[in-house]
């Protein structure tokens, strides 16, 4: 997301170089994110639509959902992207459960400033624990898939954790990991470690 907007500011080679660094675990990712946007100061909030509209879905991804819905399981989005551009995307998705950080506007352009909590690795993990048990799931129960240094502690909080299309640190530390490219391919891991314990998969 933020290097999309940062191709409004003129600015994408030097957010890309941050957001590569962030993601393998060499930098703090909340002052990255508070590096990375500053540069997107002055910025029409128009530029959000045109985000929106470009974004692609991961393959695999609307299927994911839409199996664990099927399944009768909840489903949860927390990104450290920007709920201006996650919002409506879970929406579409029938996704209840997201969070992610917010911009600041101003006078109809970014500020260059979030605002509120950064989204960072404790509080994704945070927001897993809190889902589960507003959700009255086990954390033994739960899964939890990402690719970057961000995720670590959720992907160790969870019951199954694994690294999709993930920088090295991430794939090295997940216990389960997945080159891609479908991430609906997580449905085999789940599955897997279910008949393992003795469970009966979904058919």
């Amino acid at each position: 997301m933020i290097e999309l907007l940062a191709d409004h500011a003129g600015t994408r080679e030097q957010v890309a170089a941050v957001t590569e660094r962030a993601m393998a675990g060499e930098l703090d990712f909340a002052g990255s994110l508070r590096e990375r946007v500053a540069t997107l100061a002055g910025v029409p909030v128009s530029a959000l639509d045109a985000v929106r509209e470009s974004l692609e879905l991961t393959p695999g991804a609307a299927e994911l959902v839409a199996e664990t819905h099927r399944r009768g399981w909840e489903f949860g989005l927390v990104s450290g992207g920007f709920a201006e551009i996650l919002e409506p995307l879970a929406t579409s998705l029938g996704i209840r459960l997201w969070r992610a950080n917010r911009l600041e506007v101003a006078g109809g352009v970014l500020t260059g400033r979030t605002v509120g909590p950064v989204i960072d690795r404790a509080d994704k993990a945070a927001t897993l624990r809190r889902w589960a048990a507003a959700c009255g799931v086990p954390m033994v129960d739960t899964v939890a898939v990402g690719d970057g240094a961000n995720d670590l502690d959720m992907i160790a909080a969870a019951g199954i954790g694994v690294a999709f299309a993930a920088k090295p640190v991430v794939r090295a530390q997940a216990p389960f990991s997945i080159d891609g490219p479908r991430i609906d391919a997580v449905l085999d891991i789940i599955d897997q470690v279910d008949t393992a314990a003795g469970r009966t998969p979904p058919a």
